[in-house]
């Protein structure tokens, strides 16, 4: 089975539209490669307890909980203080840590900057030769900082720390159907082919109306989703076909 993913996006910014949320097709679209659903996604302000109740909630019901922001030096980056709480331990300054934060800022460094050494204490620290600053990993879950350019360098080490699983493969057809016509049939072939299906419509002048697609980590699965579905639909309204790769 599959493992199962869930994403807690965290800052004032992004709830008040300060700040376009940027990380999570990135994110989906990794995982989507590793072979690990994305189930849940929670947005929520920079408050440790509601940090603590999302995560909890998350952690416990997930293989993997991947945070974005709320891990730098001012006063609303709470989120290291609120995985500390969730877990129930102390948080520590780790003096590797914090010699680097020295060593990059000289004697321009404050307390400030000393706050982005602080660990949960049992927490593991990742990296790899293209990241100098390390990922916090607490037992499933992996903080990272919501700027999208460091996110995603970061999400690099996450992957590698994940290892990837079958991935999943995807196929679709596109179609001038009707969805409330063929609803009934989708949810038919996802529950008998053990494939995910979606269906997109579209509404400007493209040559197709309705786009479905077939995701599973079994190509064979979605070769039969696909035909079972080709056999159910009149061929007039079958545009094209795509495999899966």
């Amino acid at each position: 089975m599959s493992r199962r993913a869930a994403a807690l996006v965290i800052g004032n910014e992004i709830l008040t539209g300060k700040v376009v949320e940027a990380n999570l097709p990135l994110l989906a679209k990794t995982l989507f490669e590793l072979g690990i659903r994305l189930e849940r996604v929670v947005i929520c302000r920079d408050d440790l307890d509601t940090i603590v109740r999302d995560l909890d909630a998350l952690r416990h019901t997930h293989d993997v909980v991947v945070t974005s922001g709320g891990v730098g030096p001012t006063h609303d980056d709470v989120t290291i203080p609120a995985i500390a709480k969730a877990f129930g331990v102390p948080i520590e300054l780790d003096p590797d840590l914090a010699q680097r934060i020295r060593d990059h800022f000289g004697p321009r460094t404050t307390e400030g900057h000393l706050r982005m050494a602080e660990v949960p204490r049992g927490g593991r620290l990742l990296a790899n030769q293209a990241v100098h600053w390390p990922v916090l990993a607490m037992d499933n879950v992996f903080v990272l900082p919501g700027v999208p350019e460091i996110f995603a360098r970061k999400l690099e080490v996450v992957r590698e720390a994940l290892g990837a699983g079958a991935p999943y493969l995807s196929g679709a057809i596109y179609t001038r159907c009707d969805e409330g016509v063929i609803a009934a049939l989708l949810a038919r072939i996802e529950a008998e082919h053990h494939v995910l299906v979606g269906s997109y419509p579209r509404f400007d002048e493209s040559d197709h109306s309705v786009k479905i697609t077939f995701d599973a980590t079994e190509r064979g699965a979605i070769d039969r989703a696909i035909d079972e579905t080709l056999r159910a639909l009149e061929p007039g309204l079958v545009v094209r076909v795509v495999r899966a790769a």
